[in-house]
C-alpha cells in the first residue's frame, strides 16, 4: 500500500518557515557579534544585524564584505577587558530579545486565520472532510469572511449536513461572496431538503446570471432548467447531492 502526499510550495514556505527564522536569527546574532569585535560603531552593527534579520541572504555576503575590509581593524580583547564584557553582553541581551519575538510570533501565527485556513487546505487534499470543517470553523471565529464561509459550506453539502451548508451559503452570499454558482448551490440544498418550490426561484436566479448567459453556459446551467421543469410538472426525482468549487 502506498500513500500519495500532495503539498503546495506555499505550505512547504509554512513548514519550514520556523526554521528559516532561525537561521536567520542566529546569523544576525552572529553579524553583531563579528561587527562589534571588528570595531563598528554600535548604531552600525544593530543595523547589519538587524538587516541579516529581515535579509539574510542578501545582507550576508554584503557584510563579509565590509569586514574584511575592516580586518585589520579587529579588537585585541585581552587588552581590553571592559571592551570584552561588553562585547559579550551586547550579543547575548540581542539574542535574547530577538528570539523572544520570534517565539511570540510564531506562537501568535499558530493560532492566526491564514493558519486555520492552511491547515484546512492541507486537510482538504489529504481527505479529511472533517478536519477541513473544523479548520475553516476557526478561522471564521477569528474572522467573518464569505469565501470561507463558502468553502465551509461546500464542505458540509459534501459531507451530508445540508441544514447547516444552507445557512452558511446563503450568510456568504448576503455577505458579499462574488460567485454566480451560489444561488445554484442554494438550490440544490433546497431541493435535497424537499423545497422544490424555494428550489426553483434560486435555479431560475441561477439561469440569469453570467454563469449560464454565455454561448457556451456551464453545465450547471441545464441541470438548473431541467429541475425548474420538474417542479413545474411536479415529477421529482431527486438526486445526489454533489458540490463543485
Amino acid at each position: 500500500m502506498s500513500f500519495k502526499v500532495q503539498i503546495s510550495a506555499g505550505e512547504f514556505f509554512e513548514l519550514i518557515r520556523p526554521a528559516a527564522l532561525v537561521v536567520s536569527a542566529l546569523a544576525s546574532i552572529w553579524v553583531l557579534t563579528s561587527a562589534r569585535r571588528h570595531r563598528f560603531r554600535d548604531y552600525i552593527a544593530v543595523a547589519w544585524a538587524l538587516a541579516t534579520l529581515f535579509f539574510p541572504l542578501i545582507t550576508l555576503p554584503m557584510y563579509l564584505i565590509a569586514r574584511f575590509r575592516r580586518r585589520e581593524r579587529r579588537i585585541p580583547l585581552a587588552d581590553h577587558p571592559a571592551t570584552l564584557r561588553w562585547l559579550v553582553a551586547m550579543p547575548l541581551i540581542y539574542t535574547a530579545l530577538v528570539l523572544s519575538l520570534i517565539v511570540v510570533y510564531l506562537y501568535g501565527d499558530q493560532y492566526s486565520v491564514d493558519a486555520h485556513l492552511a491547515s484546512a487546505a492541507q486537510a482538504k487534499v489529504s481527505g479529511e472532510r472533517m478536519a477541513t470543517i473544523e479548520g475553516y470553523r476557526e478561522a471564521l471565529k477569528l474572522e467573518d469572511n464569505a469565501h470561507t464561509r463558502k468553502l465551509l459550506a461546500i464542505e458540509l453539502a459534501n459531507a451530508g449536513d445540508w441544514t447547516e451548508a444552507l445557512f452558511q451559503f446563503r450568510e456568504a452570499e448576503q455577505d458579499g461572496e462574488n460567485d454566480d454558482f451560489l444561488s445554484f448551490n442554494i438550490a440544490r440544498m433546497l431541493d435535497v431538503l424537499n423545497l422544490p418550490n424555494q428550489a426553483a426561484v434560486e435555479y431560475q436566479r441561477f439561469l440569469t446570471s453570467r454563469a449560464c448567459t454565455p454561448q457556451l453556459p456551464d453545465d450547471r446551467c441545464a441541470l438548473a432548467n431541467a429541475r425548474i421543469q420538474a417542479t413545474l410538472s411536479q415529477s421529482d426525482t431527486g438526486s445526489v447531492i454533489i458540490i463543485k468549487n
